[in-house]
């Protein structure tokens, strides 16, 4: 059941397409998650990904399936180091920014705003849902889209679309290492 909502959460990263994904997983208890995601991190780090809980609450993890090395580079934009300097990010140590973003999860039930950084989400639109969660938007699909709408909407149907084909190839027997891209 958790690799099928890797599938169906995570595939634009298994892709390549973008830098991490979120999901929930339901697990027993808490080794059980902890077994699982060293499994999936034998599996996937040939694949240059890695996954990693972020939040264990109630008999479920909040599971950050992402690109290191590609979080490295977004972390190194300047847009990027911007948002996340004053929120107390080490955008030098994406290990550190991490362990941050851990931290901000414990502190507040919702979830920081700034997440959106880790998911490829472009900095003007994590700045204008920041400054502006309700009102100010252009159009909503992934996430909401303050800055460029039409290339949001073509981002949105290329997640679509690549989810769509991971989910049936899946259900066709391809195994996660066999979905999952180079990188």
């Amino acid at each position: 059941m958790c690799e099928e909502l890797m599938i169906r959460h995570g595939s634009p990263t298994l892709a390549g397409l973008k830098t991490g994904s979120l999901f929930t997983c339901p697990f027993a208890e808490e080794q059980a998650m902890r077994d699982c995601v060293r499994c999936w991190n034998h599996r996937l780090a040939p694949k240059g990904l890695r996954v990693m809980p972020l939040r264990w609450q109630k008999g479920r993890a909040l599971i950050y399936l992402y690109r290191p090395a590609r979080l490295a580079r977004d972390l190194q934009r300047p847009e990027v180091r911007a948002l996340l300097a004053p929120r107390g990010y080490c955008c030098d140590e994406p290990a550190r920014c991490l362990g941050r973003l851990m931290q901000r999860l414990r502190e507040q039930d919702e979830f920081p705003h700034e997440i959106g950084l880790f998911l490829s989400y472009p900095p003007e639109d994590v700045e204008g849902f920041i400054q502006s969660p309700v009102c100010g938007f252009k159009c909503i699909g992934c996430w909401k889209v303050y800055g460029d709408a039409a290339a949001a909407r073509q981002t949105f149907g290329r997640y679509c679309h690549c989810t769509r084909v991971y989910c049936a190839r899946f259900a066709q027997g391809f195994p996660l290492e066999r979905l999952a891209v180079a990188g």
